[in-house]
């Protein structure tokens, strides 16, 4: 696993098609932007898998405005 630092507003890329963006660093999280192309799923990690083994669907998903 690749662990690196970044302060509030600074990015990470991942490949030409993926941003990163620290967008708020609170006491007990951190708050992230994701930039990446609409037909990638991106979820949280609590949320893809129920208790009957679905997996989330896009509805799950809530957009985070770039700063």
């Amino acid at each position: 696993m690749l662990v690196l630092s970044r302060k509030t507003s600074e990015r990470i890329l991942i490949g030409d098609e993926i941003a990163i963006t620290i967008v708020r660093i609170g006491p007990n999280s951190v708050r992230i932007g994701i930039e990446a192309p609409k037909s990638m799923n991106i979820v949280r990690e609590e949320l893809c898998h129920f208790s009957n083994g679905q997996k989330a669907d896009s509805s799950e998903k809530q957009a985070v405005p770039s700063v």
